[in-house]
């Protein structure tokens, strides 16, 4: 007959094999519904981080193609549009870099006077993955001059030509200066974009101009710069504001002359020139300013050392978007740069007429 101890025994058995048996299960349960959130996750993750496939112009999805454009040695197509007089009659020829979420479709206000006086032919064009120019996942500082270059050949406008770089197309104008100098008669560089991480700007003037920046600006930079991957992600998701507060950096010049532009755009051009992709045109256009450069504009040599041509930056004192100190520590630095800071001008002082006519007639008469 079993003793109370025996009893107490194999009950204490008999739980611990239930506790064993439950364990088991649970564990059992458990890892597959963790498996299944894993997969989850890494899912959400990889359609939050990858951006959507570009709708290329002339595609079977994609949108119609209206503008004449050539075809580069590696097979993409720049979309362009030629103003003033032809080239054949002209004695100035400028190709007019566009700046962030513009395009082509947007013409220097230059006196038409002064361009027929002077014989000036304008290039414009949509940089990669803008309008009807066909997006570059390789986009960066440097192929943006070769683009700019063999377009220059493809359209035959001669061995040397002027630029005018503005705004976010002033990297793409840093790249001219530093890639293919001898190509160009002269250059000016309008409100020109900065990087706040170039080595040779001391880092307290890099941080107090930062610092001027709206919060939402200063974070969609980090990310471009630190975490280019994140980047989709980062200005797609609705918990932090990214390129918001716009309307302060602006000077009430610049929110006129905003006015004036916007009134004169239609939809269709504002929409055109986003149509491919926000990812392929905007995105790339950050991320490939805010990447590592393989130089740093003050390391540039004068490209005219015998006064051949001239060098032009052009700043507004009241620009909230490129603070006028960065741009104005390069001038000092480069003292072959010449350097012209506008009192009363903003970011958007060059679609002023008579601005437009000073920088044209700085970079073409001297």
């Amino acid at each position: 007959m079993a003793t109370d101890q025996e009893k107490l025994s194999s009950t204490s058995a008999r739980a611990q094999t239930r506790n064993n048996t439950n364990n088991r299960l649970q564990s059992a349960m458990i890892a597959p519904i963790a498996a299944a959130l894993a997969v989850g996750f890494l899912g959400w993750a990889y359609l939050a981080l990858k951006p959507p496939p570009p709708k290329i112009c002339g595609s079977p999805n994609g949108p119609p193609i209206t503008s004449p454009r050539v075809k580069l040695s590696d097979g993409r197509h720049l979309a362009y549009r030629e103003v003033g007089v032809p080239k054949e009659e002209a004695k100035y020829k400028i190709i007019v870099i566009h700046g962030y979420a513009t395009s082509k479709d947007l013409t220097l206000p230059a006196p038409k006077e002064l361009v027929d006086e002077l014989g000036i032919y304008f290039l414009h064009y949509d940089r990669a993955g803008y309008g009807e120019s066909d997006p570059y996942p390789s986009r960066s500082v440097k192929s943006e001059a070769f683009d700019i270059q063999e377009l220059a050949d493809k359209l035959q406008i001669g061995p040397k030509f002027y630029v005018i770089g503005i705004s976010m197309g002033g990297y793409p104008a840093w790249s001219c200066l530093k890639y293919i100098p001898n190509r160009l008669s002269g250059i000016a560089l309008v409100v020109p974009f900065v990087h706040y991480w170039w080595p040779s700007i001391p880092a307290n003037l890099s941080r107090e101009c930062f610092a001027k920046l709206p919060s939402s600006f200063q974070w969609t930079f980090r990310v471009a710069h630190y975490t280019p991957w994140l980047f989709y992600w980062w200005m797609t998701q609705k918990y932090f504001p990214t390129l918001s507060g716009t309307e302060e950096v602006y000077s009430d010049k610049d929110l006129e002359i905003l006015k004036r532009l916007l009134t004169k755009a239609s939809s269709v051009d504002q929409e055109k020139m986003t149509q491919q992709g926000v990812y392929e045109s905007l995105h790339r256009d950050i991320l490939a300013g805010y990447a590592k450069w393989d130089f740093d504009p003050v390391h540039i040599t004068n490209p005219f050392p015998n006064d051949e041509g001239s060098v032009h930056i052009w700043q507004g004192f009241q620009d909230g978007i490129i603070p006028f100190e960065l741009n104005r520590y390069i001038s000092e630095k480069q003292p072959w740069i010449h350097y012209h800071e506008v009192s009363d001008g903003g970011h958007m002082f060059i679609w002023d007429e008579s601005s437009c006519e000073a920088v044209l007639k700085e970079i073409l008469l001297g």
